[in-house]
């Protein structure tokens, strides 16, 4: 890779490692390790690959595709058996939204399925359209609704009622 890729591509995962962390973190409901695991994963395929991904139309969303490939491959290995305990390490107050809620709402993402996480992550985290999510995902696009409302179901089922204990007015 020439000097001036390498500082090109320095600067796109300066600006996209948050981004990408935060929607790992949603993809593996809350464990952070992983989270950074399958994010440095995502952006070494990116630097690799580098000099096509800087030519495409929306690396951005090149990169959250990779990051979904990865999550997905990650949970189909066999070695990926270790599983999350149900405490969470203390975390510094981010002031940007509830803890409860951030907690509960993780723990049911948890609950779910990888593709069905997959499909709810891309859909209402990253606002994907159903298209953009079948692309993403190799489904169908009748696959994706399914899985949504599916997802969505589930993740009714588990919060229940409870939900509303947690929004603030």
């Amino acid at each position: 890779m020439k000097a001036a890729q390498a500082d090109e591509y320095a600067v796109f995962a300066a600006a996209r490692a948050g981004h990408l962390y935060r929607s790992a973190c949603l993809l593996t409901a809350g464990d952070t390790h992983l989270a950074e695991d399958l994010v440095q994963e995502t952006l070494g395929r990116l630097y690799v690959r580098w000099g096509r991904v800087s030519r495409a139309d929306n690396p951005a969303a090149y990169a959250q595709t990779v990051l979904i490939r990865v999550f997905l491959a990650h949970r189909r290995r066999r070695s990926s058996g270790e599983r999350a305990t149900d405490t969470f390490p203390e975390l510094p107050g981010t002031g940007d939204g509830d803890a409860s809620l951030r907690l509960t709402l993780l723990a049911a993402l948890a609950r779910l399925s990888p593709k069905d996480r997959a499909v709810v992550v891309l859909r209402y985290w990253e606002d994907r359209s159903i298209g953009e999510t079948a692309d993403v995902l190799h489904m169908s696009s009748a696959a994706v609704r399914t899985r949504c409302v599916r997802a969505l179901g589930r993740l009714r089922e588990l919060l229940g009622e409870d939900i509303a204990e947690y929004v603030s007015p």
